[in-house]
């Protein structure tokens, strides 16, 4: 069932980490190469995902089966890193990657994923909504209003969602904190695309969230910054081929100056890296990780 994890309950276990994460939309794309390249990185994670299909929507999106696959292969990399770090190995420390199932426009159930860090992991230091989705294909009055509706709640409404279940999380760690909310925007935030207009809508929203955001955050330790990508190879790439009637999703690479598509792991490196130390001084950003797409 949605919001149910498919972990056993454990409680807190000290165990030597980067930091604490939950990373939304985990299943596939770019969240999952986030959860990878964060669990790479050292830290522990709460892979979130709806796990099942949104009958508003006509394509499948990322299934319970893929988010325990992300999870397993993620914790092959967090026990490398613990090794390599103690020289001693993982037997004695807890699975440092674990899934949880939940809607993000589900406010409830997402503040029980952000609770689950908290219980097996003491706190929670980066927030990472992901999770998205698209529809369109045709004029914004000519859309389904199911669908449009899928859109809004996911795209954006789920990135407030984990902001006001992430953020208190974040403020309840002691000074000096340091905690990261983090999401993805879209080049379709700037452009205007024909026939996508309500999610180019959504991710504008989520470029105005970060900015509002990090203006609310100030001085408390914790920053707001989100990453915009370009045309990336994933599922809902593959969906906006098809919403255009072109051929497959390589039909967009001419568009950006680089000539190709871009990786899910070349956006969460991005991700990776802004959750870290190193971006403390970034706040209210949007950063275009978009091959040359924005020029």
């Amino acid at each position: 069932m949605i919001g149910d994890s498919p972990t056993e309950s454990h409680p807190a276990v000290p165990t030597r980490s980067a930091g604490v994460a939950v990373v939304t939309g985990a299943a596939r794309g770019i969240g999952a190469a986030t959860v990878q390249g964060l669990a790479a990185a050292g830290w522990s994670v709460v892979a979130v995902d709806r796990g099942s299909d949104d009958p508003r929507l006509p394509y499948a999106l990322g299934s319970e089966t893929e988010l325990l696959r992300v999870v397993e292969v993620a914790r092959v990399s967090a026990r490398t890193w613990s090794t390599q770090e103690t020289g001693t190995t993982e037997e004695r420390d807890p699975d440092r990657v674990i899934a949880y199932l939940a809607d993000v426009s589900d406010e409830a159930a997402l503040g029980a994923a952000v609770a689950l860090a908290e219980q097996r992991f003491g706190g929670l230091d980066a927030m990472v909504a992901v999770a998205g989705v698209i529809a369109g294909g045709v004029p914004l009055w000519e859309m389904p209003a199911a669908e449009l509706a899928s859109v809004l709640e996911v795209d954006l409404g789920g990135v407030i969602a984990a902001a006001r279940v992430g953020i208190p999380a974040m403020l309840r760690r002691s000074v000096p904190r340091r905690g990261r909310f983090l999401a993805v925007a879209s080049a379709a935030a700037t452009r205007g695309l024909p026939q996508l207009a309500a999610y180019g809508a959504a991710k504008a929203g989520v470029a105005g969230l970060i900015r509002g955001l990090a203006a609310e955050l100030g001085d408390t330790g914790i920053t707001a910054n989100a990453v915009s990508p370009g045309s990336t190879g994933t599922v809902m790439l593959d969906e906006s081929a098809r919403l255009y009637g072109l051929d497959g999703a390589e039909m967009f690479a001419s568009q950006q100056p680089v000539g190709r598509l871009l990786a899910p792991e070349e956006v969460a490196a991005v991700l990776v890296w802004l959750a870290g130390p190193s971006s403390s001084a970034m706040t209210g950003a949007v950063i275009p990780v978009d091959g040359g797409l924005s020029l």
